[in-house]
């Protein structure tokens, strides 16, 4: 067999399928392997690159087989979309796997380590209570409504509201009995969410990143604990005007002949992380907008000749090309760069 140079691996939960091809990028490995044979296969093989879709447990076998001396990349499943021939099947995702991965212009996701990778779990599991917890609570007002009562909006008016219930007789036992039910899963999950957040803010505590770029206005420990856990290597952008794009930030490009047509924002790339940078600049906008603060001479000119929710896309697109300068530079925020006026006399 010619040495092999790189190898396409089509992942699945059990069936595993890999394309590989020499120096002269002609074929020379086309395999079908179970779950179990996989590293049973690489440990036989010389250090080579190898190409997998960041999808799930990509990060789990990028680790595995990065421990065997091999060179793992990972592939947003859209950047490889287009190398895949008609006719789909997994011998063609893995052979477009392969032809994506040699193509010098190809962008690939870091491998994260499984301490980062924990780490993340965080503000998943986060994101997930403050779901269900919304969810319950309008469950909650849902029913409560059906017997004329009502509660202002708010999380901190539920427990109030279950109050009430409780001490309202001309209810029917058996409501009475399931809005108690209703209000014990509540309070579980309101106590879960104030152990995993401080988890959240003693993780953040303890990163030196996540420190510095909480000074920077609308990011807080969230937001921060975010960027550094969702972005491993903040080097792997040019720029970041091209970290900014990778969160899809900015405007689509329709130009042609050419005429410059920009659209709506991509929405392209980490999608939690876009949508606590613009709840994180909606914030200061809302303070901005209501005379409270100091803010920069380009935000409050921003806000005049803009919509509030331009304005906040707009400004989370400067904070995440902060974010990048800072994570990148290993500097502080400097307030004083932005010129900062108070927005009363403005």
């Amino acid at each position: 067999m010619r040495e092999i140079i790189r190898i396409g691996m089509d992942t699945s939960k059990h069936i595993f399928v890999l394309h590989g091809v020499d120096a002269e990028e002609r074929v020379v490995l086309r395999k079908r392997l179970s779950r179990r044979q996989v590293l049973e296969f690489f440990a036989q093989l010389p250090p080579t690159a190898i190409g997998i879709e960041a999808c799930g447990a990509s990060q789990h076998w990028a680790r595995e087989l990065g421990k065997l001396g091999h060179e793992v990349k990972l592939m947003a499943p859209q950047l490889v979309k287009p190398y895949v021939m008609r006719n789909k099947n997994d011998g063609r995702d893995a052979e477009g796997l392969c032809e994506a991965m040699g193509r010098p212009s190809m962008r690939f996701v870091p491998v994260k380590t499984a301490e980062q990778q924990a780490a993340l779990m965080l503000t998943g599991v986060r994101d997930g209570l403050i779901a269900r917890r919304t969810q319950l609570g309008n469950t909650i007002r849902g029913h409560a409504a059906e017997f004329g009562l009502i509660a202002p909006k708010g999380t901190d008016k539920i427990e109030p509201l279950l109050a009430r219930i409780a001490q309202d007789e001309t209810l029917p036992t058996l409501a009475r009995e399931l809005f108690v039910m209703l209000g014990r899963e509540y309070a579980r999950l309101e106590t879960e969410l104030r152990e995993i957040e401080a988890k959240l803010i003693a993780w953040h505590r303890a990163d030196a990143t996540g420190r510095r770029l909480a000074q920077i206005p609308s990011v807080g420990p969230i937001v921060a604990t975010a960027l550094v856990m969702k972005t491993p290597d903040p080097h792997a952008f040019r720029s970041g005007r091209h970290f900014a794009a990778w969160l899809g930030l900015t405007p689509k490009d329709h130009s042609t002949a050419g005429k410059t047509r920009l659209g709506k924002i991509t929405r392209a790339g980490d999608e939690d992380l876009r949508r606590l940078l613009v709840i994180g600049a909606t914030s200061v906008i809302q303070q901005a907008r209501h005379g409270r603060g100091r803010h920069s001479r380009w935000l409050l000119a921003l806000i005049k000749r803009k919509p509030p929710k331009l304005a906040a896309v707009a400004f989370a697109n400067k904070v995440a090309r902060i974010a990048w300068k800072l994570m990148v530079t290993g500097e502080s925020y400097d307030a004083a760069r932005i010129n900062p006026i108070p927005t009363v006399a403005a």
